[in-house]
């Protein structure tokens, strides 16, 4: 059965920083588009980063320069490290695998999804 499983969220202030972890088991991660997705109170889940079998990244406005996703496919996971946290960044967040090499980042586009870490930024 295929898992996806996030770890590393927690309460952090205001600029502070966080990296979240994603490991899978029962399905390669390297051969997949990857992504992190966030789904706040009472919002739309929308996409804050992805990452594709060649490397390539793309990231939300409201992240880049503060967000860097990473994968490392021997341990068959996926990162996002997370400084310079707002208030606005309070949210569940997802990992999600395509079963393809190249997405948009665009939610139907991913077929795994983990079962999501709180992440709430307050002072």
């Amino acid at each position: 059965q295929v898992k996806l499983v996030e770890s590393g969220g927690g309460s952090v202030q205001p600029g502070g920083s966080l990296r979240l972890s994603c490991k899978a088991s029962a399905f390669a991660l390297e051969y997949s588009a990857l992504g992190w997705f966030r789904q706040a109170p009472g919002k739309e889940r929308e996409a804050v980063s992805c990452i594709n079998m060649d490397g390539t990244t793309t990231y939300i406005d409201s992240v880049k320069g503060r967000f860097t996703i990473s994968r490392d496919n021997p341990k068959n996971a996926m990162y996002l490290q997370m400084n310079s946290l707002k208030p606005e960044d309070t949210a569940t967040y997802y990992c999600a695998s395509a079963l393809v090499a190249t997405a948009n980042c665009d939610p139907p586009q991913f077929y795994y999804w983990g079962r999501g870490t709180q992440v709430a930024v307050s002072s």
